[in-house]
């Protein structure tokens, strides 16, 4: 009998995740990345305050505190609030870097191909394609923002569907052949 990876399994379950993602990304474009900036604003906001939390208890038993986790603390919780108190800054900063993170994702995915090679010609391939499609719509973004500003949430979610199959396709490959 032939063992199931697990790490095929997660990949499905993340491919399932990145398809609905995908598909409400397409149905509500505007609240997806308002949603985005208030999720970063929060976690801005906790990860400033555990920064503030170690620099405390560091000084208290060594004496001293790293003044970097001090200041880092209280940049990250003021950046937090700005982006919770004005999201549409945050919707702003949020097009702007999410360009450089299709471009960055998609190369790295190209530096696995000789990986993916393993899984078949079709995924192959396939990966080789989106990821090229990634990095072109990336480029595309950084030199027409204004087209990224009005089209985002629907290119996001047209790309989160892409990548949703690509890792069911990549799952599917691995629980067959047992790599992983």
């Amino acid at each position: 009998m032939r063992r199931r990876s697990r790490y095929g399994w997660l990949e499905l379950i993340e491919g399932i995740l990145l398809i609905l993602l995908g598909i409400y990304t397409l149905i509500n474009p505007g609240n997806m990345i308002r949603g985005v900036t208030v999720v970063y604003g929060f976690l801005a906001v906790v990860t400033g305050i555990s920064d503030i939390v170690f620099y405390a208890k560091t000084d208290r038993y060594i004496g001293f505190g790293p003044t970097i986790s001090l200041v880092s603390g209280i940049l990250s919780i003021l950046a937090g609030l700005m982006l919770l108190m004005y999201p549409n800054a945050g919707e702003l900063i949020t097009i702007m870097l999410l360009p450089i993170w299709f471009i960055a994702h998609s190369v790295s995915r190209l530096t696995h191909l000789p990986l993916v090679r393993l899984a078949g010609k079709f995924f192959y391939y396939f990966t080789m394609i989106l990821n090229i499609v990634g990095i072109i719509l990336g480029c595309l973004m950084i030199i027409w923002p204004v087209i990224a500003l009005f089209s985002i949430g629907f290119i996001i979610g047209f790309y989160l569907i892409l990548l949703g199959i690509d890792s069911i396709v990549m799952a599917c490959s691995n629980m067959d052949s047992g790599w992983m």
